[in-house]
């Protein structure tokens, strides 16, 4: 598989997805050691520009190795970092990935993560050929559950106590969407894919 599949850059309606470089590490920062923001991820909030720059550098050499596509989330009106959004855990030979996002605060409850999580999926399984697509989440996360939910994922079971993160135990909930019978996309959600 051609290494420019896991170096996309993909335009919605408003928003731009594409690799994530140093010069965003400021502001995934600022996104990144949100509390509120980090409550249900599987680490700590971020502390330091460093962690940033490690994010980054480790998700392009993931991309580099075919093993995840983790793109920045940027606003075309100002062009500002939003957020993130990635599938990770690709296995090539059973088609399938995890995705995953995070959104900076502020730009909550204005459809962002629908409209980028649609696109990311769409060239998942038209570009990168993926059968299935899931997603693991904390139960009480009710939000992601809405949004996973508005997106055509079903839940697929929960996962008993399986992460602890700052000694605080959770359960996970799996959710799942196949490529064959998938819902259309959300409406203006037209993408267009451009190697980066």
């Amino acid at each position: 598989m051609s290494e420019e599949l896991f170096f996309p850059v993909i335009e919605t309606e408003r928003l731009l997805l594409k690799p994530l470089v140093a010069a965003d590490s400021r502001n995934l920062l600022e996104i990144c050691s949100d509390p509120e923001t980090m409550r249900y991820w599987n680490t700590a909030p971020w502390t330091t520009t460093q962690d940033s720059l490690d994010f980054i550098n480790e998700s392009c050499e993931s991309m580099r190795h075919q093993r995840a596509l983790v793109l920045g989330v940027h606003l075309k009106s100002t062009g500002g970092l939003a957020g993130k959004c990635m599938l990770s855990s690709y296995h090539r030979e059973s088609k399938r990935a995890e995705i995953g996002f995070a959104l900076a605060r502020p730009c909550w409850g204005k459809g962002y993560i629908g409209e980028a999580a649609e696109a990311l999926i769409q060239y998942a399984f038209r570009s990168l050929g993926l059968r299935r697509i899931e997603a693991e989440i904390d139960p009480d996360n009710r939000s992601s559950a809405r949004a996973l939910e508005k997106l055509g994922f079903s839940l697929e079971g929960v996962l008993r106590q399986r992460w602890e993160v700052n000694g605080v135990i959770s359960d996970s909930a799996l959710y799942g969407r196949l490529a064959c019978g998938d819902p259309p996309g959300h409406p203006g959600n037209a993408v267009h894919v451009a190697s980066a």
